[in-house]
């Protein structure tokens, strides 16, 4: 484990805990409920929730009127957990990996919502003589969002114990390098560039093979997983859907709306991704892309996360093992069939 992550990590849940003491009727008293993500179509319900303005309908519709939303981008889950640990964000949509670690170190102060999405991911190479991962050498980086603690980083450790032996689950560790997907795009796309290799999602993923020469794949996410992982779901801290628990009901059932958008009118809903983000693939591509294996995965039951949960308390890195998923979820979850 990264010891200035969790020193960082310690502090934040430290000022938290001073955050929060202010009391329920504060945060139930809140108009502008302030949500996260990163770049991808990964969270294009996310996209779809804003453009609708689908949390503010839900929420009116369950009692609670007047609700705005704020939507703030970052670059890699590290620093969205952060934000929510110091107070700055609400609501948080990124990887297990995260989810999992501040429910572990929070003692369960901190819980998922719902899933949106689980994608593959892709570890992508330009480099020729990289066909797997037992071909990494010292020097050969990899960008992940978040060294360590994301979920492509603890996929690489999955796939790492697999190939090299259940007790050299770190082995690639020092190989990775913290870059955001665009930014690790941008690295491939560079020759000069010391980074030949990136651990993707899409758009990213088809942006590499379509664009950078001699990019190829090397694993992808189900390969490891033996079947689809959720990437991205929502999660907040207890205290605040114990404040808010029709704000959190409105989170999921906007989050139905937009995946089930996303399944009838793809079309839309690749428009309204367009527009949000700003990204520059044409529809066409994007309708293509999203025809490929794996990537209607849009579903609000986790899916994955127990072997992910496992394989952290195995290493240490999650101090108490889950019994199930439902314990780093919250109730309003439970009816859902996650894994």
């Amino acid at each position: 484990m990264n010891r200035k992550w969790t020193r960082g990590l310690a502090a934040a849940i430290a000022v938290m805990g001073v955050a929060l003491s202010a009391g329920q009727a504060l945060a139930q008293a809140k108009t502008e409920i302030s949500l996260s993500r990163q770049p991808g179509i990964f969270y294009m319900p996310t996209h779809i929730i804003e453009k609708q303005k689908l949390i503010e309908k839900h929420a009116a519709a369950l009692g609670v009127p007047g609700i705005t939303t704020k939507w703030i981008t970052f670059s890699g889950g590290g620093a969205q957990t952060d934000a929510l640990l110091a107070g700055g964000v609400d609501i948080l949509n990124t990887g297990t990996g995260n989810l999992l670690l501040l429910w572990d170190r929070t003692r369960g102060g901190v819980k998922g919502i719902c899933a949106t999405s689980a994608q593959p991911m892709t570890l992508i190479s330009r480099d020729e003589k990289i066909k797997s991962i037992k071909d990494f050498g010292p020097g050969d980086k990899i960008a992940v969002p978040t060294v360590k603690v994301s979920t492509q980083a603890i996929v690489l450790q999955i796939a790492a114990a697999e190939a090299f032996g259940a007790d050299q689950w770190a082995k690639l560790d020092p190989n990775t390098v913290q870059l955001g997907h665009p930014d690790a795009y941008a690295a491939l796309s560079n020759s000069q560039h010391e980074v030949h290799s990136h651990f993707s999602i899409p758009p990213f993923t088809f942006l590499e093979l379509k664009n950078v020469p001699g990019a190829h794949v090397v694993l992808s996410s189900p390969d490891v997983m033996g079947g689809p992982l959720s990437q991205a779901q929502f999660f907040t801290t207890t205290k605040f859907a114990d404040a808010n628990p029709k704000i959190v009901q409105a989170v999921r059932d906007a989050t139905k709306e937009a995946t089930d958008l996303i399944r009838n009118d793809t079309r839309t809903a690749v428009e309204i991704y367009k527009e949000i983000t700003g990204d520059k693939t044409s529809v066409e591509d994007l309708l293509a892309w999203l025809k490929e294996p794996g990537m209607m995965e849009w579903n609000l039951q986790p899916q994955g996360t127990m072997k992910f949960a496992t394989h952290l308390h195995k290493t240490g890195t999650l101090k108490t093992l889950p019994k199930a998923w439902t314990d780093y979820y919250l109730p309003l979850a439970h009816d859902l069939k996650g894994s």
